[in-house]
């Protein structure tokens, strides 16, 4: 079976930022972030996200923060987190309704800034910075602009996550055709939960490498978050670095 092919057309006519490289505050030039997604909600952004900053000693952001319930997603993923290097920044947008993060911010009066986001990105030493986003590639920031319009503003590198459910498969998928659309630069999968061996499955239909498979675990817990990150790392690193 062959990857899935790249499409001429982008779907819904989205807008495309047509920017020159980021560059920090000081005008130096920056390592592309990486950018935790996935094929939908509650799919383990998170808790990956919290892997792969152990694993690689990275800085963690989540600009945007749809939701609050006991603590953010920004003070969950400090809670798992042994490594003594690793900083967290504050989000751009800390909306209180559980909802599609254009809706909530219509509800505080707000309106989600792209460019906003950008500039408090270029704010951010351009040592190794994961990035967590809200659901998936197209949930709306605003009347015009997607997840995946930020992670194209970022010139991000993309790491998809997939959770086991009736229906991931097909999920799985358009999210890998819509990365081919848009010429997003994907890392590779991270599977999530318990999976029925489909993971390379949808590696292979998709031309997206698998990265790993995170198990299931009801208790998560700083032990468990290092455990992950020291066997996923050597697969992240050439995932990452590897073009060969």
């Amino acid at each position: 079976m062959t990857p899935l092919t790249n499409h001429p057309e982008k779907p819904f006519d989205l807008p495309n930022h047509s920017i020159s490289p980021t560059v920090a505050a000081d005008g130096s030039s920056r390592s592309a972030p990486i950018f935790i997604t996935g094929i939908g909600t509650e799919i383990g952004k998170t808790v990956v996200s919290s892997i792969i900053v152990e694993a690689l000693g990275a800085n963690y952001w989540k600009p945007i923060q749809a939701g609050i319930e006991e603590a953010s997603d920004n003070e969950k993923v400090r809670g798992l987190i042994s490594n003594s290097t690793s900083l967290f920044y504050d989000e751009v947008y800390k909306l209180k309704l559980p909802a599609s993060p254009h809706i909530a911010a219509r509800q505080e009066h707000e309106r989600i800034d792209l460019e906003k986001i950008n500039n408090e990105y270029t704010n951010i030493p351009s040592n190794c910075l994961v990035i967590e986003g809200a659901g998936g590639l197209m949930v709306p920031l605003n009347e015009q602009e997607f997840i995946i319009d930020l992670i194209e503003l970022l010139r991000a590198k993309v790491i998809l996550v997939s959770r086991n459910y009736l229906g991931s498969i097909n999920h799985s998928l358009i999210t890998a055709a819509l990365c081919r659309q848009r010429k997003l630069e994907v890392v590779g999968w991270i599977f999530n939960d318990q999976y029925l061996q489909y993971e390379e499955e949808i590696a292979s239909w998709s031309g997206y490498p698998k990265i790993a498979s995170i198990p299931f675990e009801a208790n998560i817990t700083p032990q468990f978050v290092s455990e992950q990150a020291q066997q996923i790392k050597p697969k992240l690193l050439q995932c990452l670095y590897d073009k060969n």
